[in-house]
């Protein structure tokens, strides 16, 4: 126990003259700037100019690609597939024929409506050549009567003729009509047989994005059979929350960019919706993105990078000079002589890409941006960035 004792007392002591060999061991000379006792004591900070300049407030939004417009390609009539005229990512103008059905049945149809219309023209033919010769006698009669030679009942019975006439020429009339409006019909439905991509606005070319049927299968009417879509411009669909939809408006132009490509997509915003959504409390969010080259497809996860709010003059440091004191923020800055720091509270406002505006008095010079946790208001340093 006393030697453990003594080799205590000894290693407290040499501890203490450790500390002091620097002062034991120093001349006059040697309390000149650069070598005074207190030197070890300075804290080494790192520091980085306070910078006057434009900083914007931007927000990167999540989203996904939209077709810019779709066409969802349907028959009207059920019948079968007799030829596919495009497939899978096949581009399509507008009102080409994508589908041609089986149209044995139709053109049966429309034969028969055409016969049936042949018929009954020779039937109003006849008709009004019947109604001319009664229309004849009728005029006859009535003049021998005028003179005495014919009797009242003569008159009466070539009028009787002559409605009759009349009658049916207009039932042989209404029967021309009624075939003319079957064959109409029969045409329409051999018509629906040949299907076609008809959309209205946009751009004249789109692609076929999606094939539900093969040749030869039985469709249903109004069954979906393609989908045709507009990729140039697309659209970006995002979703935002409160915080951040008061400073949106259409026109805004926003960067997108993709998994798939280093670079970024010029975009603007077109439609905001005016609701939110009651599950999410975020409302939806559509931009036009400019697509020549068709790379950008639905589908796809994206970034929208829009700039929410521009200064042209503000005071800046890097993000790491702030710091927390007693629950305020703030940043130590370095005096003109860079060897203490003072403590300003500041208020945070606009960050950009490690850069954040700050609101406060005396702020110029450098601030403190490593080191700051063992700094008071006050605090010798050494600046390891100096020249």
């Amino acid at each position: 126990m006393r030697f453990l004792s003594g080799l205590g007392l000894l290693l407290a002591a040499f501890a203490v003259a450790w500390w002091r060999l620097p002062g034991l061991f120093s001349s006059p000379q040697d309390t000149t700037a650069g070598h005074r006792p207190d030197a070890m004591r300075l804290l080494p900070v790192e520091t980085a100019a306070i910078e006057r300049g434009a900083i914007e407030h931007r927000r990167t939004f999540t989203g996904t690609l939209e077709a810019h417009a779709e066409l969802v390609v349907a028959s009207k009539i059920a019948g079968r597939i007799a030829e596919l005229r495009v497939d899978l990512a096949d581009p399509v103008q507008r009102g080409q024929v994508v589908i041609r059905l089986d149209n044995d049945e139709p053109l049966q149809e429309v034969a028969q409506a055409e016969a049936e219309l042949t018929v009954a023209r020779a039937n109003l033919a006849e008709a009004e050549s019947l109604l001319t010769i009664a229309e004849r006698e009728w005029e006859r009669i009535d003049q021998l009567r005028e003179r005495g030679v014919s009797s009242e009942s003569q008159r009466d019975t070539a009028k009787a003729d002559q409605l009759a006439k009349q009658a049916h020429v207009a039932i042989t009339q209404a029967q021309v009509a009624r075939a003319q409006a079957v064959l109409a019909g029969a045409r329409i439905r051999l018509g629906e047989t040949e299907i076609a991509a008809n959309w209205r606005g946009g751009r004249a070319r789109r692609v076929v994005a999606e094939r539900h049927i093969q040749e030869g299968e039985t469709v249903a009417a109004n069954a979906p059979l393609l989908r045709i879509v507009e990729l140039d411009p697309i659209k970006a669909v995002c979703f935002v929350a409160e915080r951040d939809y008061a400073r949106l408006a259409p026109g805004q132009v926003a960067e997108i960019r993709t998994d798939a490509f280093g670079e970024g997509f010029s975009g603007r915003i077109t439609r905001i919706a005016p609701v939110f959504q009651q599950t999410t409390r975020q409302a939806r969010v559509e931009l036009t993105v400019d697509n020549p080259d068709r790379r950008l497809k639905p589908g796809m996860f994206v970034q929208a990078t829009i700039v929410l709010e521009r200064l042209a003059e503000a005071v800046i440091v890097p993000e790491p000079a702030l710091t927390t004191r007693d629950g305020q923020p703030g940043v130590f800055v370095l005096n003109a002589s860079a060897d203490r720091v003072a403590w300003r509270p500041v208020t945070p406002g606009v960050r950009q890409d490690g850069r954040v505006q700050i609101l406060g008095e005396g702020l110029s010079g450098r601030v403190v941006t490593l080191g700051q946790p063992w700094l008071e208001d006050g605090s010798q340093v050494s600046d390891a960035t100096a020249d």
